[in-house]
C-alpha cells in the first residue's frame, strides 16, 4: 500500500465488531495524493496525504 512520503503515514489495520460481536479484518486507509512538489529544487511526482497538503508542508510545483 502506498505511504506518504512525508509523515510514512501508511494504512492501519484493526478488527471490526458487530454488536452481535461478528468479527471481521478492517483496515483504514490514508487520503494520499500524487502530486508534483519542489524536491531539492526539481519538480517530481511524491505521494503526499491529504494533512501534509493542507498543513503546507509541500511545496507545490507549476
Amino acid at each position: 500500500m502506498a505511504k506518504c512520503s512525508v509523515c510514512d503515514k501508511g494504512v492501519h489495520f484493526g478488527i471490526q465488531v458487530s454488536h452481535a460481536h461478528n468479527r471481521s479484518n478492517k483496515l483504514w486507509k490514508p487520503n494520499i495524493r500524487n502530486v508534483k512538489a519542489v524536491v531539492n529544487g526539481q519538480s517530481k511526482k511524491i505521494k503526499v496525504c491529504a494533512s501534509c497538503l493542507r498543513a503546507g508542508k509541500v511545496q507545490r510545483a507549476q
